[in-house]
């Protein structure tokens, strides 16, 4: 659904005036105001405003508030549950029944003016297919408008996004290139990694050279849109399932920052054999060792389960003991043996609350060979073969238009 004049409709609390508007002033009194009722486009109110309108509307109808996501509300009738995802003035909302749709739109066009949009197919630059096997997230018209925008729609194409011998580092020699093109062009990738995982290592290493952006830099942006021209209708699929397990990978490339030697992390999340969030991120401090930097990336993968732990209690589903997979022994051992190491002495502190959880059961980090490391794709470019093996184990497909 979408609301029209969603910022007209809120009710404001504060007094608020504004000056006569050119064409309505009142002649006999030129020097008053006028006290505002109700919000306006442009009050910095307005989104507050009817938001509370919103929100108190459906907790009257008998609606829960996500405690997680406030733009979250449930309400579950017998054995079906009725889910509305608020954003701004847009709602997505679905349920188990058909018929609660259909009364949840007909209660809310009553209450407010709104326009019915159907089925949900595209989101912000995102696009929803709805099949037999699954629902398909992908962005393949804004990739095609990329490619256009940038004028690489006629580029050869590549088969990675990135060759894993590049060494990307800062330069004087080479000369200078546009850096209101270069940063556009990262701009327009990091939102093309809403659904496109594969590009999100190669765009956070391009990114990091935005201030002083030199040829060989573009070469390697160049290169990801090449890759893109050959897979732009790739998307992930998430499949039908009634496992709900939750579960995370994470790994972290030891120095792989040849600039400043930091450790590049990297995690990722599934509900059963869904992925749902992914993270490619430079750690803020060396790392001294690959156990360091893997335990690192282990308190930062732990940190989004726990987030999506309670996140998943507003749709009713509880999680337990949630395995996290490393690949690294000595990070493991360093999780679960409250003992002080010299060698581990100088990890910052707050790196060591996951030995909490895993001492509460709330987090069981496991073991995993490098061979089935997932997170893998997040820490450095990989060759072709390694690469197309572990997007074919994220569910990434070409989606059939």
């Amino acid at each position: 659904m979408d609301v029209k004049s969603a910022f007209l409709i809120g009710f404001i609390s504060e007094e608020v005036y504004v000056k006569q508007p050119p064409g309505f002033e009142d002649i006999s009194n030129p020097e008053h105001v006028f006290r505002l009722k109700k919000s306006l486009y442009g009050l910095k109110q307005a989104p507050r405003a009817w938001y509370d309108r919103l929100s108190n509307f459906l907790l009257e109808k008998s609606f829960e508030k996500g405690k997680v996501d406030c733009t979250l509300f449930r309400k579950t009738i017998k054995e079906d549950i009725l889910i509305i995802q608020i954003y701004v003035d847009d709602i997505i909302f679905g349920s188990t029944n058909a018929s609660l749709c259909k009364n949840i739109s007909k209660i809310m066009q009553d209450e407010f003016e709104m326009s019915m949009m159907g089925e949900l197919k595209f989101f912000f630059g995102i696009q929803i297919n709805q099949k037999k096997e699954g629902t398909y997230v992908h962005q393949s018209k804004y990739t095609k408008e990329l490619l256009k925008k940038f004028n690489l729609d006629d580029c050869k194409i590549m088969n990675t996004p990135m060759h894993s011998t590049t060494n990307m580092s800062k330069t004087e020699d080479e000369g200078k290139v546009d850096q209101k093109v270069y940063r556009g062009m990262i701009g327009s990738l990091l939102y093309l990694t809403a659904s496109r995982l594969d590009i999100l290592f190669s765009v956070c290493l391009c990114a990091r050279f935005q201030s002083d952006p030199r040829e060989s830099h573009l070469t390697v942006v160049k290169r990801i849109f090449r890759y893109l021209k050959g897979t732009t209708n790739l998307g992930l699929l998430y499949k039908k399932s009634n496992d709900y397990v939750l579960n995370g990978f994470c790994d972290a490339d030891y120095a792989g920052d040849k600039i400043e030697r930091k450790s590049t992390s990297g995690n990722c999340q599934f509900i059963g054999e869904n992925l749902i969030c992914w993270a490619s991120k430079r750690q803020t401090t060396i790392a001294l060792s690959t156990a360091e930097a893997e335990y690192i990336s282990a308190a930062k993968c732990c940190t989004q389960l726990l987030w999506l732990k309670y996140q998943l209690e507003d749709y009713q589903v509880s999680s337990h003991n949630i395995p996290l997979y490393c690949d690294n022994t000595a990070a493991i051992h360093l999780s679960k043996n409250h003992i002080l190491h010299s060698r581990a002495k100088h990890i910052e502190i707050k790196h060591h609350f996951i030995r909490d959880y895993v001492q509460r059961g709330i987090i069981d980090i496991k073991f995993v060979d490098a061979e089935n490391q997932w997170a893998n794709i997040f820490t450095k470019a990989l060759p072709v073969e390694r690469f197309d093996f572990i997007k074919k184990h994220l569910n990434m497909f070409s989606i059939s238009e």
